[in-house]
């Protein structure tokens, strides 16, 4: 008896993805470039971006104190997303990163 597979690998889900930069142009243009890059590595398609502007940090990331938050609409593969997540921690300007997957029933 073969069990189902859970995740099939033409399988596309929607997710958002909040990122963080530094606020100096330079290093967020670096950033967001670089992350456009890994997703599309990856076969992940960017459906929106949402700026959210320069923000305290609650904490300090990488010494700095404020970031700039943009957010990303997502399409991409669930098994992908775990390494997508691992090439993201290797992008220097790109202080942090968080997938969420968004409720399809909502989202439609």
């Amino acid at each position: 008896m073969q069990l189902p597979s859970v995740h099939k690998e033409n399988t596309v889900k929607k997710y958002e993805l909040m990122t963080i930069y530094p606020i100096e142009d330079d290093k967020f243009k670096a950033g967001t470039d670089a992350v456009r890059s890994v997703l599309a590595q990856f076969g992940a398609t960017i459906d929106e971006e949402k700026p959210f502007g320069d923000r305290d940090l609650t904490y300090e990331i990488k010494k700095q104190n404020r970031g700039r938050f943009l957010l990303f609409v997502v399409k991409a593969n669930p098994a992908k997303i775990a390494d997508i997540s691992k090439q993201f921690k290797l992008i220097d300007n790109l202080l942090k990163s968080l997938f969420v997957k968004l409720d399809e029933k909502k989202s439609a």
